[in-house]
């Protein structure tokens, strides 16, 4: 057996950057939803929908992070590359156990004056998602004068299903770069990576220069590349190009404006 193949037989821990494809349905209530997936057959067939946009496709995964709850993350220690493999967790496990407490009522006159509710389009039935208070919770009943909103995670009480495979490690330093953009900012093929020695290169694309969350992602970026990569200096990198100037009309001169008298 070739050092290779052992170490893809070799299960995964906690700390390590692998391409990770799966299906997570949440089961409970006399339905079952899906949470979310990498599957394009199984986003079909739920009728689910990216809302960036993106398709659906395996994505960088750190083992043990916070991308999942910390249940869901545990339970994928240990699996072996190349292996599939569906597990089933408790909502303990998972998204919690729903608390009453975090049900609340409120007048309809302080839900009307919240800043979703003014807009022109606003809208306010069953399942409409309200932000309160700094919380933001679903209306689960109302009548003329209050409404009822659930503060509890959408999926909390619910049993979770989910099937893992992991594709494969990802080790190289430049790899390991781009996954972590992807995990922390999204768009990581759009950028250039680059691994020069110990220096680590990201080139910036166009849509992060002038990106509001790109600045607000790049120090806890710089602090993961650190930890994962182990770089000794990191370098982002901007570039901007100047547009060509318009070639001059045939015979070198400028065509004069309609009316004008020649040169």
């Amino acid at each position: 057996m070739t050092s290779q193949s052992t170490e893809s037989q070799t299960p995964v821990k906690a700390g390590e950057l692998v391409s990770l494809d799966y299906e997570i349905w949440a089961e409970g209530g006399g339905r079952t939803d899906l949470i979310d997936t990498t599957r394009e057959e199984v986003a079909q067939q739920a009728g689910a929908e990216r809302g960036d946009g993106s398709r659906f496709a395996p994505r960088p995964h750190l083992i043990g992070g916070e991308f999942f709850p910390s249940g869901i993350e545990k339970g994928l220690e240990g699996l072996v590359p190349g292996q599939e493999v569906t597990k089933t967790f408790p909502p303990a496990e998972a998204f919690g156990e729903r608390d009453p407490k975090l049900i609340e009522l409120f007048g309809m006159h302080e839900i009307q004056r919240l800043p979703e509710m003014r807009r022109e389009d606003a809208r306010l039935d069953i399942g409409t998602v309200l932000t309160i208070r700094g919380r933001r919770g679903r209306v689960v009943s109302l009548t003329a004068a209050r409404v009822r909103v659930d503060f509890n995670p959408p999926y909390a009480g619910r049993t979770v299903r989910g099937t893992f495979k992991v594709l494969a490690r990802i080790d190289a330093p430049a790899d390991q770069a781009r996954a972590m953009v992807e995990l922390h900012y999204g768009h990581g093929s759009e950028f250039k990576v680059e691994m020069d020695g110990s220096t680590l290169h990201l080139h910036l694309p166009d849509r992060a220069k002038f990106d509001l969350a790109w600045v607000a992602t790049k120090p806890r970026l710089i602090e993961a590349l650190r930890r994962q990569v182990h770089p000794k200096e990191i370098r982002i990198v901007e570039e901007f190009v100047t547009p060509e100037s318009p070639a001059p009309a045939a015979g070198g001169s400028e065509t004069a404006p309609s009316g004008a008298p020649p040169a």
